[in-house]
């Protein structure tokens, strides 16, 4: 029997990944590149670019809010440029295949289920922690139909106004972009740190990277972000533990790279807040696929909608 193949896309605010992934999550050719404000012709020319001779179909991982049934984005708080955009139709016309849309942290969850941390798991919870905070549930062994929008969860009922309309969204305090928020109103303040020497100086463009590097040469200011940070995460990790009860809690995300400190202060807090019996009972890992995760789970989005269509046979 021939092996079948699908086009995996995982669209990001700041990258764009496509690949074209076999049935068994074998990834066969990816590319990468800049996330474009034309986004339709970025999707076309990567898929292009990648080849999609022979593909059961396409499919698509986006950050935000899914109508599954149209194919489109109704919100989404960190690109709202993909908002309303017809994918199904778009894409699909274009290259004759099925397309199918999914939120972009439910695809990782199912790309870590396929081939990653989350194989010997009936029931986790997956977090994306970068510029925003998304999540993907797993639960006996299926990818869950809910938002799953965890970064949106409100730990604050006085806090700052999140780009969500709500108020005191998780994403708000743990985030990379809170912390980078925290780090230009504390240096505008005129507090001493490594972080002012960053970017030539200017240091409305720190990075989180340029925050941990600071902690790591004992800067306690850019320790103290990452520590807050954290303990706002346990917050919503403690959340999530008391309502799923899940076995495992799946990290991924560019901030993992701070684990030593910005997660460690996030399990800590969480392990004050959570049930003791649940918490025990969950463990709390990193990805094993990294990037990787988001195409190989949109590419399997295809193969497990196609298989719901197929008739059964006796």
């Amino acid at each position: 029997m021939s092996k079948k193949y699908a086009i995996g896309i995982d669209l990001g605010g700041t990258n764009l990944r496509v690949a074209l992934v076999s049935e068994e999550g074998e990834i066969i050719r990816k590319i990468k590149r800049p996330s474009s404000d034309k986004i339709i012709d970025s999707v076309i020319q990567s898929i292009e670019d990648i080849g999609h001779g022979e593909i059961e179909g396409i499919g698509f991982g986006v950050a935000g809010l899914i109508d599954r049934k149209e194919g489109r984005v109704f919100v989404s708080p960190n690109l709202h440029a993909i908002e309303g955009i017809d994918f199904t139709n778009e894409i699909g016309s274009r290259f004759k295949v099925p397309v199918f849309i999914e939120n972009d942290a439910n695809v990782a969850a199912l790309g870590e289920k396929i081939g990653g941390a989350g194989k010997g798991f009936k029931n986790f919870v997956l977090l994306t922690l970068g510029t925003g905070i998304g999540g993907g549930i797993i639960y006996q062994g299926e990818l869950l139909n809910v938002s799953a929008e965890i970064g949106h969860m409100s730990i604050n009922t006085e806090g700052e106004k999140c780009s969500c309309g709500n108020t005191g969204c998780l994403e708000n305090y743990a985030s990379a972009r809170a912390m980078i928020a925290k780090a230009v109103v504390f240096l505008e303040k005129g507090s001493e740190s490594l972080l002012k020497e960053c970017c030539k100086g200017s240091f409305y463009k720190l990075t989180p990277e340029d925050i941990y590097k600071a902690a790591l040469e004992g800067d306690i200011l850019a320790r103290e972000i990452l520590k807050d940070a954290g303990k706002h995460l346990g917050i919503g990790l403690a959340n999530i533990i008391n309502i799923l009860s899940p076995e495992a809690m799946i990290l991924t995300g560019g901030l993992i790279g701070a684990w030593n400190i910005y997660v460690q202060e996030a399990i800590k807090e969480a392990s004050r807040r959570a049930f003791k019996d649940l918490f025990d009972s969950v463990k709390i890992i990193p990805s094993s696929l990294g990037d990787e995760a988001g195409i190989i789970g949109a590419a399997s989005l295809v193969f497990n909608e196609l298989s719901k269509e197929s008739p059964k046979t006796v």
